[in-house]
């Protein structure tokens, strides 16, 4: 199946679209630290959040995957996901630079492709899912602030977007487009075996292509309290620059981003702080 057409970005970036805190902790309890067991000099692992990652300073990002690709050259590519998403117009981009890769592309979701993530699952030329792996779809979500006539100009800039995924979704699976854009309204999960059913990948991969990282897991899961309570944060009124404030000053670690890209892994004292402000913040 030929890998679909680019998607569209915004001319002028006015907001960005994330991955809802949900979401974070979804793949923190089912995908954290799931691992590929083989990786090549032609694989590309995206086991991040899409977007560059305040917290870690790491991220998918289309100037990486740009490079990566560069390096492997006219061959066929493999790109192995677990994310929980991220910035979707930055998961536009990095879909964008794959499809317009010279070889084919296999796609191998390996935990989870959530969100922007799966907009980047798109761009395989072949999509392989693990029997236990997840992959979530659903429409643009943003915070913003502003009055009635600000929230409507929001809802109507944001349409095109929602209906180039839709049609990317439709045109990749062969479904309804009516029953996609539902699929979207209602933020929809699928297991491996539902997304091949429905299209969304073309084969299982085998459970022994993967492995779960203890060390890694828990990194994982540290990392992502940190991303979570900051969209929180960010959900209940402050800034981004106010929320990162405020969490630096509960880890003691102001600005740190830790040399392996997970700040506080080692740390309870302050997890545990972090999680109790998070869980009162959703109540």
């Amino acid at each position: 199946m030929p890998r679909p057409n680019a998607l569209p970005l915004p001319a002028q970036k006015r907001v960005s679209a994330f991955t809802k805190p949900e979401v974070y902790d979804q793949w923190g309890s089912d995908a954290a630290g799931v691992r590929a067991l083989l990786a090549d000099d032609a694989t590309i692992t995206m086991f991040d959040v899409v977007g560059e990652d305040y917290w870690t300073g790491g991220g998918i990002t289309a100037k990486k995957v740009a490079e990566q690709l560069r390096a492997i050259g006219d061959r066929p590519a493999t790109i192995q996901i677990n994310s929980p998403g991220g910035d979707m117009f930055e998961g536009i981009a990095v879909y964008n630079v794959l499809r317009e890769h010279p070889q084919d592309i296999t796609v191998q979701v390996m935990g989870m492709a959530a969100s922007a993530a799966s907009i980047i699952a798109m761009a395989g030329d072949k999509i392989e899912i693990g029997a236990a792996s997840f992959m979530m779809i659903h429409n643009c979500w943003v915070l913003a602030m502003g009055n009635r006539n600000d929230m409507r100009d929001l809802a109507d800039w944001l349409e095109p977007f929602d209906s180039a995924m839709a049609s990317l979704y439709t045109e990749r699976t062969g479904n309804d487009a009516a029953q996609v854009a539902a699929w979207m309204d209602k933020e929809t999960y699928m297991s491996g075996a539902q997304a091949i059913e429905r299209g969304f990948a073309d084969a299982l991969l085998p459970a022994d292509a993967m492995k779960v990282d203890e060390a890694t897991k828990a990194a994982d899961r540290s990392v992502n309290e940190l991303r979570a309570m900051e969209l929180t944060l960010v959900h209940a009124g402050a800034t981004r620059t106010q929320a990162r404030e405020r969490i630096n000053k509960i880890k003691g670690t102001p600005g740190a981003a830790r040399d392996d890209a997970t700040p506080g892994a080692g740390s309870t004292d302050w997890m545990l702080e972090a999680s109790a402000l998070l869980n009162s913040l959703r109540a």
